[in-house]
């Protein structure tokens, strides 16, 4: 038997109803996480200008991610300039889809304040490259993470490693480089694949 017309109507409009709120969730859930991406640690950071956001925020877009502190004298300037000299082999557009976070070691001292000073000292692009504070346990947790060892000393210095890791949009490690100073080919060439427009399918 054919349903009354007003009571077929109602029920298709509930279906429509249910099909776009289905519709409407999906586009504003954020794309999950894979099992083996970095951006599996939740750790709250806070940038040079005093704004909050987590590890994983990056996730959706290709990064290169190392750590520093802003009062080093050696190693995090020498970091710093050879980031600069690897990027600087990529065309403009490569670029410009970069994101670079540097996560201070310096848990007590590096604040907004002193990030934010050091980017104004060496000129660095905060339009792209993110300076970033963590309290001691998510600095222990990210360090462990990207296994770059540290240790602070009597002085409040800290000995470090200088360290290159790239992630891809989804936060897996693609490459990782230990070489300052000079161009690491193999990074750079990892670097370029990485930014590389995706080639459609015919």
């Amino acid at each position: 038997m054919t349903p009354p017309r007003s009571l077929f109507s109602r029920a298709t409009l509930g279906l429509l109803l249910a099909l776009i709120g289905t519709a409407a969730l999906a586009a504003s859930t954020p794309p999950a996480v894979p099992a083996d991406s970095l951006y599996q640690l939740k750790a709250a950071l806070t940038d040079q200008d005093a704004r909050t956001f987590d590890f994983s925020a990056g996730h959706g877009k290709p990064r290169l991610i190392s750590m520093f502190y802003a009062d080093c004298p050696y190693m995090c300037p020498l970091l710093i300039d050879t980031i600069r000299k690897t990027e600087g082999e990529l065309p403009e557009a490569a670029r410009a889809r970069l994101d670079v976070l540097l996560v201070s070691f310096d848990a007590e001292r590096d604040t907004p304040a002193a990030l934010k000073a050091l980017a104004e000292k060496r000129r660095i692009d905060t339009a792209r490259w993110t300076l970033a504070r963590a309290d001691a346990a998510d600095v222990r947790r990210i360090a462990a993470l990207l296994d770059i060892p540290f240790r602070q000393l009597a002085d409040g210095s800290f000995s470090h490693a200088g360290v290159m890791i790239l992630l891809d949009a989804d936060g897996r490690v693609v490459a990782r480089s230990e070489t300052m100073g000079k161009l690491d080919p193999a990074f750079v060439t990892a670097l370029t694949q990485t930014l590389s427009p995706a080639t459609p399918s015919p």
